[in-house]
């Protein structure tokens, strides 16, 4: 007797509890569950389920079938504060050990309550590095799917130096031509991504375990769109068999809303094109020596600027050179300093934004992209400098402060001051400069920020979520018939 067809997927979100992991796999959630043939559900804690809640809530409210399976965190069984729930919210990165055990514990209490979803999950979507979802999508026999939060750049690049091993030998310094990508991009070994540049953070063991696990999953959905990247999208899908699908921006698909406008008012004031939005995102950990060479640049470069300073466990020592120098008083007509958080994606949409001062994380780069607005790069860590090469070289969008190496997360005091403040200046004013060159810039990312909405609104991406939906859709039917014979 014939089965009937699967007709519904019912995808289960297991993203990284880390905002930057998180917040894209809400908003793939929402794209997602907008489908007919899709339900989905979002593993989380309680914590982060009430942080994230107002992000899904209306769509909730408006009968799309998305919602959170709340999980809980064993914090004080791993030696964590009561209520520590994400990456960000650690006291101290001597912490981040326990963080993992405990993110590891959810295995087990996700099992327990699988059973009891209904319809049972077709396939797991996880952030990859929640290693652990590939023992989950073996055990229950279904597909796993990693969400990875970086471009096809990135992927490609990883690949060819894994392949090649061109670096090895090679001193930290001395520049060498990227291998097998469609473009000719040099870096230094100091400039390469933790697999190829170890930290304590991030041991050769551990991106091990990453590459074994990303080599058994089934696809790959990346934040990105197929015209940002065009050559490195099909080279990559070449690598992966075809599963991979670019779903992104996925910023497009996050309303943002703010209920104190006091940003956006300044902005109001402000002549087009004039203001630089400078601000190196949620995890960077910038030294305050650093952070002033920033702010001196900021007020020698005459250019009007929003100032976003995150100073973590080292906040007192900034504010109180800030007070000292007397910096907003000096800057009062022209800057505006927002202390620990900012609408960012909002404040990059305004007219008055002419320039984006970036640490080159993915999601920031993708929001510069998204408003159109051209970038001034200066990378921290992980893949960073492959994204400023990408924006700086490849596109043409973007000018390099010329940050040197990496400097590696959690080891920020040994590297001391890497960027001079003169070097920064230089770089703002360049993108700010209203000649040829400036102008031809400007064109190049409101073109490429016009072609991310198209790709969202019913293009590429659009298109390749449908792809991913039936894909998945046959890979079930064929199942559901094998099971029957």
């Amino acid at each position: 007797m014939a089965s009937e067809s699967v007709k519904q997927l019912h995808f289960l979100l297991i993203p990284l509890l880390a905002p930057g992991h998180t917040i894209p796999m809400i908003a793939m959630a929402k794209l997602l569950a907008q489908r007919r043939s899709v339900m989905v559900t979002i593993v989380t804690t309680p914590v982060n389920a009430i942080r994230y809640g107002p992000k899904l809530q209306q769509h909730i409210n408006s009968g799309l079938p998305v919602r959170f399976l709340e999980l809980p965190f064993p914090a004080t069984e791993n030696g964590l504060p009561e209520g520590c729930e994400s990456a960000d919210a650690l006291p101290g990165l001597h912490l981040l050990p326990n963080f993992s055990a405990a993110v590891d514990m959810l295995q087990q209490r996700l099992e327990q309550r699988f059973d009891s979803l209904n319809p049972r999950p077709s396939c797991i979507l996880s952030d990859k590095f929640m290693l652990w979802t590939d023992d989950t999508a073996a055990k229950y026999k279904i597909p796993r799917i990693i969400f990875d939060g970086m471009s096809c750049f990135k992927q490609l690049t990883t690949h060819h130096l894994y392949a090649s091993k061109v670096f090895d030998e090679m001193p930290d310094s001395e520049p060498f031509v990227l291998p097998g990508l469609p473009d000719r991009i040099e870096m230094t070994r100091a400039q390469l991504p933790p697999e190829f540049n170890y930290t304590r953070m991030a041991t050769s063991e551990q991106l091990e375990r990453v590459r074994e696990t990303e080599s058994r999953a089934y696809g790959m959905v990346i934040n990105s769109f197929d015209e940002l990247e065009e050559e490195y999208v099909k080279e990559f899908k070449k690598l992966k068999g075809g599963k991979v699908w670019c779903i992104g921006p996925l910023s497009l698909s996050n309303s943002t809303s703010i209920d104190d406008q006091h940003y956006l008012k300044w902005l109001d004031l402000k002549e087009p094109g004039s203001v630089v939005y400078a601000c190196f995102g949620s995890s960077s950990r910038v030294t305050p020596p650093q952070l002033m060479e920033l702010g001196l640049a900021l007020e020698a470069s005459k250019s009007q600027f929003i100032w976003v300073i995150r100073g973590g466990d080292r906040g007192e020592e900034v504010e109180k050179w800030l007070s000292e120098y007397g910096f907003e008083n000096r800057v009062k007509d022209r800057g505006l300093v927002i202390r620990d958080w900012a609408p960012q994606v909002l404040i990059l949409s305004h007219p008055s934004v002419g320039g984006f001062l970036t640490h080159c994380g993915w999601n920031s780069i993708l929001e510069g992209v998204s408003a159109g607005v051209p970038m001034i790069t200066w990378p921290q860590f992980a893949e960073q400098f492959l994204n400023e090469k990408l924006i700086v070289q490849v596109l043409g969008i973007g000018v390099s402060v010329g940050a040197p190496v990496v400097v590696h997360w959690g080891e920020e005091d040994k590297f001391g001051v890497t960027v001079k403040s003169e070097e920064v200046k230089t770089a703002i004013e360049s993108v700010m400069d209203v000649g040829f060159e400036g102008n031809e810039r400007r064109k190049k990312a409101k073109a490429l920020g016009m072609v991310a909405k198209k790709a969202i609104e019913g293009g590429s991406s659009h298109h390749n979520l449908t792809l991913l939906i039936q894909d998945l859709l046959e890979l079930a039917n064929v199942r559901s018939q094998k099971s029957l014979t």
